[in-house]
């Protein structure tokens, strides 16, 4: 059982890392990330986080980049981020106008729900990605147009072992 003082700095220490990035969407280079400018004109690369998208050498991942592009860029952006990718990209909820561009990006089709990741999100965003990721299926929008469509954490592995 935690003590309450344990509990306290476990949660204080989480909101210490918790990082916001406000500024416009300046790059698009693939389904899940972004580049943003800030204010103080520093770049960031973000990640968007919980989702997985085609590869751009993957079936839709072109169309995965236009239906991101179509939703963020050059428009203003907030991230809410908390954590810092091997690539040192910070991985992200990229919010627009209050809605949830990581979420859209699973209900229009254009990624996956990471379910590799899927304890870092908070139970109601797992439960709407999901739920975002079914639906999508099921209504065949997007890569679910495919027969059998490859989830893009495959088709890297496949790629590496060629």
């Amino acid at each position: 059982m935690k003590s309450p003082t344990l509990s306290l700095l476990l949660c204080f220490s989480f909101l210490c890392h918790a990082e916001t990035i406000s500024g416009r969407v300046v790059g698009v280079a693939d389904g899940d990330t972004v580049t943003i400018v800030d204010a103080d004109r520093v770049q960031h690369k973000v990640r968007l986080a919980g989702i997985d998208a085609p590869e751009r050498a993957q079936a839709f991942g072109n169309r995965s980049k236009e239906s991101l592009s179509e939703l963020v860029f050059s428009k203003t952006v907030t991230v809410e981020t908390d954590k810092q990718d091997r690539y040192g990209r910070s991985v992200g909820k990229v919010l627009i106008d209050g809605k949830d561009a990581n979420l859209v990006q699973v209900e229009r089709g254009f990624a996956w729900h990471y379910k590799a990741y899927e304890s870092e999100q908070s139970p109601s965003d797992r439960m709407l990605y999901d739920l975002a990721e079914r639906e999508a299926r099921t209504a065949r929008r997007g890569l679910w147009r495919d027969a059998d469509p490859v989830a893009p954490w495959d088709f890297r592995k496949a790629k590496r072992s060629q």
